[in-house]
């Protein structure tokens, strides 16, 4: 049995490893909803999947190897989110904050170029929402989980005291 551990501790190190350059990687390449995502972004997805598997299992294509590497990767992702939701600061880092991409009727041209959405992006989400054009929304804010929220021009906003932001 200790033998068996020993051959197994580099696949455990091999997914921490990769769970957490994955974590910042795709936190620094941007947001997306899952329902969002072009098949480019799918693609990509994908292939991240199949080209850490290896490194992950450090090669050993047992079961037993695949066993502790996906546990490795619930656990990870579990004890990453009771960490992100315990300390606000980390969390915001992590997740981010909402992001103003129409303002007042107008598209915030930083904001599109930084979230990676184009005007036609924000339209389709206008759309969808029974607004025609951009001139009749208020607001048009990416959320944390990457769903836009559209807030009619003609609708009463209430301030919170956690704002978006308007530009970075």
């Amino acid at each position: 049995m200790p033998k068996l551990i020993s051959e197994l501790l580099p696949v455990i190190e091999h997914t921490v490893v990769i769970y957490l350059f994955l974590m910042i990687a795709l936190r620094v390449a941007g947001r997306h909803q899952i329902g969002q995502l072009s098949v480019i972004d799918l693609v990509v997805l994908i292939l991240l999947g199949s080209a850490v598997e290896t490194a992950m299992v450090n090669g050993d294509t047992s079961l037993a190897a695949g066993l502790v590497c996906s546990a490795t990767l619930l656990l990870l992702n579990r004890l990453a989110a009771w960490i992100v939701h315990r300390i606000a600061p980390l969390n915001r880092e992590i997740n981010g904050d909402p992001i103003t991409l129409v303002n007042q009727g107008r598209f915030v041209e930083e904001n599109l170029r930084r979230v990676g959405l184009t005007h036609e992006d924000i339209l389709q989400a206008l759309r969808a929402r029974g607004i025609a054009d951009v001139s009749e929304a208020k607001y048009a804010i990416m959320e944390v989980n990457g769903s836009i929220t559209v807030i009619p021009r003609h609708a009463k906003v209430h301030r919170s005291s956690r704002t978006p932001k308007e530009t970075t």
